[in-house]
């Protein structure tokens, strides 16, 4: 069995529609439905149990036997304040994820973040050098990479951290402000209002990635340590070429039909924290034997469309 956390989150989902599409469906759906709307994004998928992300801390010791750990539940807010709740969600909780991988003696993939790179002054590479992380979802996402990857601590299984970059598709609209800059445009499309992005938007370069991108690539390190090939490190999960908001939001306008954007303020509370420029530098990812190639923004942007209208 697949213990699968954050399965109604949006990544996690997509990744329960691809072990489904793969006719996997022994699969053990974990996550918080404190916010009930993550509920529609299990619809129509299969998996063997639910439970709660508490119920499963209460219940480690009577889990079935496992054969992998997809670890992606986590607060996802990345202007959190409240640095201790967020290091007991992502940090805590996923030491508790890895020691009940090791007893299980099963691969663990679990979701890092690109924001651990800060403004990226220092580049976007798999290093200490190129760290920067200064807000609490950022630390905590580093803090785990380091108390795996930097500490000389030796995993007794397969241990694999995915830096995500900046993910859009189905499946993010319970994230409300966090959700992408698509889902905003398309939500003002479908109230019959123009797309709206931030004044600067096309200063603004980031490294979109469709998030069917990113499920196939949680597949691909859980095929290979299945398989017995199994990776151990950081891999930064993006496309390489980075793109403006500002393109994001003609593409929006080209594939709906829809006027162009309008420009609104820059909000304040973003001012100092808002990543001007995110470019995954793919290398590892490359050598790990990743060779498909990603989906254009032009593609993606079509193919969220047509999901969603």
């Amino acid at each position: 069995m697949i213990l699968l956390t954050g399965a109604a989150g949006f990544i996690g989902s997509n990744i329960l529609a691809a072990l489904n599409a793969r006719g996997h469906t022994d699969v053990l759906a974990v996550d918080d439905l404190t916010e009930g709307t993550k509920c529609a994004n299990l619809a129509g998928k299969s998996f063997a149990d639910y439970l709660d992300g508490d119920e499963l801390l209460a219940s480690l010791d009577a889990l079935p036997p496992l054969t992998a750990i997809l670890h992606q539940g986590a607060c996802v807010d990345t202007t959190a304040r409240d640095g201790k709740g967020v290091m007991r969600l992502n940090y805590t909780y996923s030491k508790t994820l890895l020691a009940l991988a090791e007893a299980h003696r099963c691969p663990f993939v679990y979701a890092s973040s690109a924001a651990v790179y800060g403004d990226g002054r220092n580049g976007f590479r798999e290093e200490p050098a190129c760290e920067d992380a200064r807000t609490p979802y950022a630390f905590s996402k580093w803090a785990f990479d380091q108390h795996l990857h930097r500490t000389g601590r030796i995993a007794t299984v397969p241990v694999v951290g995915l830096r995500y970059f900046n993910v859009y598709g189905p499946g993010e609209g319970h994230k409300g402000r966090m959700a992408s800059v698509a889902w905003h445009c398309f939500g003002a499309i479908k109230r019959g209002e123009a797309p709206r992005l931030f004044e600067g938007s096309d200063g603004f370069l980031r490294d979109f990635i469709a998030v069917a991108d990113v499920a196939d690539v949680n597949l691909f390190f859980l095929d290979a340590a299945l398989a017995g090939r199994g990776h151990t490190g950081l891999f930064n999960v993006g496309t390489g070429a980075p793109r403006s908001f500002a393109d994001m939001g003609r593409i929006v306008s080209a594939v709906t039909g829809s006027p162009p954007p309008v420009t609104i303020p820059f909000p304040d509370d973003l001012r100092g924290q808002y990543q001007a420029y995110t470019c995954a530098d793919i290398t590892r990812l490359r050598k790990a034997g990743w060779t498909q190639p990603f989906l254009s923004l032009e593609e993606g942007i079509a193919a969220y469309w047509s999901e969603i209208s």
